[in-house]
């Protein structure tokens, strides 16, 4: 018998989105160290888990995962087994020497959505304090830094959901915009189910029939880039139906003359002919959403992952405000973050513009609170640096030598094939990472680090609540945790003191830098986090009880008002023409999980998703004479994805899908714009002008 069966289960959360579902681990013996048990009482997920977090401990085996350093000795030499001074030696020295040679900011950190708030904060602080460079982001700009601007501008505070997921089956509409959490984040939709079966209604919004949008009452279809007309489109009809909030609007808000007057600038008949959604389902939208006593808009990556994408949000934001849905009980927007610390990941410093505590680089009262934690001058503290896209350009020109935690941008990144170029110029790449991913075997030396089984520390979830992984298992021999990595290297530049690698240590730190910032964690403990199934921020004091719903009383600008922002529709950055007459649009699958780099060494995920695929109409490929499972190439301006054909007439015929998991020929990062926003800095995933050319292979001798 296993005498391990009877142990009792760690409780954790899982290591991949930003629902961050309760589970527990139990120690067995065999290749894999841990099993995965249910989590009942975690009251985000009752328990349930998607195939991602039940076969999550599958990555912890041999052969899936590093378990030792690997470096080259020089470029073109194969990676190879090296100890670990060795690898921490040679990181140290490339950085310093590329700092003496060409400045301290052309030194790079690039960093992850999936790293903990301590592995985050001490990120920030290595590359401010440790490299003193302004180079640094992550590639959780890829994600809602488009929600982020939009909600900072409106409300003066961002937070994903200013609201706790259980508040979504008592309002009585909620619209989803760009979202297919059925996919995405199976547990999700138990909220979405229990509306309905209250009497609420969902509208869905998504240029494809996604299992989301099956569950709605109302599916409008839009062109790949249109949101943004979309929701003005609505507002035009909320003002000429005389469904505002006057009074919500004169005591709670400022801005809605200027606005009003965007808005009525986008006539029903004018956004029909923009989005192909028909007046009668945007005349049953406004509907749905003014007649309940309550509503709600969540938006995810299809509005914001735009050229537009902050002005997409904020008209969306702007019809909850003119309907007085926002600042009240079971009413407003929210935006449904991605990677598991998309929400932390920013607020605590891996941001290029932010210092701990959400706080803005360039704010002097900011950088003497932050400084005076960590014990440094604050003019020594580089200033606003690149996003995450703009740094990735800059490589091997601006910046010479790169450290990258836990990101994969060579399939992650727009332009991929691009990207990748950019990487092979670099003078130097160090990669610390829990497996060999794409851009980890381009790296000159590659650092094997703790995951999430093996490791304590606190994540922030799509609804703002602070939540505690703890360690139930020892990692292998040679595998250190990225605190680990970053005291060593900070000791080896002349930093000995400063970089903990105790995790709860790093997070005390943590509280004391954000206290007093916009999010503010000074109120929350370890111990309070266990005990209270997660503490939502801002939480300024121990005897604070959190705050899970934002903005009741006041919103959290200088006087109390929320600001609408007038926005006007305008084209996407690269709109169809007669080379590249289809729009492209990407997103994910059920089985697999951003980049791939881990899910993809799972078997049973692989079986159910094995590989990249092109969705198309039954008419768009009857006109190109493409079957189905037939190969088909994706061509943009910027290059070629290759991949079978899936048809299904649950997209629209003027529009073709890829999930983006997969490297190699169906990389469909290939193809997409990086086109950005001009406020958030966002690149233009959702929608680029591609065309597609049946695959013919050459018959075999």
């Amino acid at each position: 018998m296993d005498e391990t069966a009877a142990l009792p289960a760690i409780d954790t959360h899982c290591p991949y989105c930003s629902l961050q579902c309760g589970m527990g681990l139990r120690p067995v013996t065999g290749a894999v160290p841990v099993e995965v048990v249910e989590r009942p009482g975690f009251p985000v997920n009752l328990g349930a888990l998607c195939g991602k977090g039940a076969s999550a401990a599958a990555v912890l085996a041999p052969g899936a995962r590093l378990t030792t350093p690997l470096m080259r000795p020089h470029r073109g030499a194969p990676l190879a087994p090296v100890g670990w001074e060795a690898a921490l030696d040679r990181i140290a020295v490339e950085l310093s020497r590329t700092a003496e040679r060409h400045g301290r900011d052309a030194v790079g950190v690039f960093g992850g959505g999936g790293l903990t708030n301590e592995k985050a904060y001490l990120l920030g602080k290595f590359a401010r304090v440790v490299l003193r460079t302004s180079a640094i982001d992550y590639n959780g700009r890829f994600c809602m830094s488009s929600a982020a601007a939009a909600h900072s501008r409106a409300f003066g505070l961002d937070r994903g959901m200013p609201f706790p997921l259980e508040d979504i089956p008592r309002t009585g509409c909620v619209i989803l915009v760009g979202g297919n959490p059925a996919e995405t984040m199976p547990p999700f939709v138990r909220y979405l189910r229990e509306l309905r079966e209250n009497g609420g209604t969902l509208v869905v919004v998504d240029p494809r029939r996604t299992r989301t949008a099956e569950l709605a009452d109302l599916h409008l279809a839009p062109r790949p880039g249109t949101d943004l007309a979309l929701a003005l489109g609505l507002l035009h009809l909320v003002v000429a139906e005389g469904r505002t909030d006057e009074e919500f609007i004169a005591e709670r808000t400022t801005g809605w003359p200027e606005a009003r007057a965007a808005a009525m600038a986008h006539w029903p008949e004018l956004v029909e002919s923009i989005t192909g959604v028909p007046v009668p389902g945007l005349r049953e939208t406004v509907r749905l959403f003014c007649d309940a006593p309550a509503s709600m808009v969540l938006t995810a990556r299809g509005p914001e992952q735009q050229a537009k994408g902050t002005d997409t949000v904020s008209a969306w934001i702007n019809l909850c405000l003119a309907t007085g849905r926002a600042g009240r009980p079971y009413s407003g927007y929210g935006c449904l973050t991605g990677q598991g610390n998309g929400q932390g990941g920013r607020e605590h410093g891996q941001k290029a513009d932010q210092l701990p505590g959400y706080r803005r680089i360039d704010d002097p009262a900011a950088r003497r609170h932050v400084a005076a934690v960590w014990g440094v001058d604050p003019q020594s503290l580089p200033g606003p640096g690149r996003s995450a896209y703009e740094l990735l350009e800059s490589l091997g020109r601006e910046v010479r030598a790169l450290l990258l935690c836990g990101s994969n941008p060579v399939v992650s990144a727009p332009r991929a094939g691009h990207v990748a170029e950019r990487f092979a110029a670099l003078d130097f790449l160090a990669v610390s990472d829990v497996v060999l991913s794409e851009t980890a075997a381009t790296a000159d030396v590659v650092l094997p680090v703790t995951q999430w089984a093996e490791e304590t520390g606190t994540m922030t979830s799509l609804e703002g609540r602070v939540i505690l992984r703890r360690r139930a298992v020892a990692p292998p021999p040679g595998v250190r945790s990225d605190l680990e990595v970053l005291h060593a290297l900070a000791a080896r530049l002349g930093h000995g003191e400063g970089f903990p690698v105790e995790p709860e240590k790093a997070f005390d730190e943590l509280r004391r830098a954000s206290a007093g910032g916009p999010a503010d964690y000074a109120g929350i403990s370890y111990e309070r986090i266990a005990a209270e199934d997660g503490v939502f921020w801002p939480c300024p004091s121990a005897g604070h009880p959190g705050t899970p719903r934002l903005f009741l009383d006041r919103f959290a600008t200088p006087d109390g008002r929320a600001r609408f922002v007038p926005v006007q529709h305008r084209p996407a950055a690269e709109e169809p023409d007669r080379e590249y007459p289809l729009r492209l649009t990407t997103g994910r699958v059920l089985s697999q999980y951003q980049s791939g780099a881990q899910t993809r060494r799972v078997d049973a995920l692989n079986s159910a998703a094995p590989g990249p695929y092109v969705e198309l109409h039954p008419r768009l490929a009857e006109r190109l004479g493409v079957a189905e499972g037939a190969e088909v190439a994706v061509v943009s301006r910027r290059g070629r994805a290759v991949a079978p054909a899936r048809v299904t007439d649950a997209i629209r015929p003027d529009t073709v899908f890829m999930p983006f998991h997969w490297a190699g020929a169906g990389r469909a990062n290939t193809v997409t714009n990086p086109a950005l926003d001009p406020v958030s800095r966002m690149p233009e995933f959702k929608v680029c002008a591609v065309r597609l050319e049946p695959v013919v292979r050459a018959p075999a001798p």
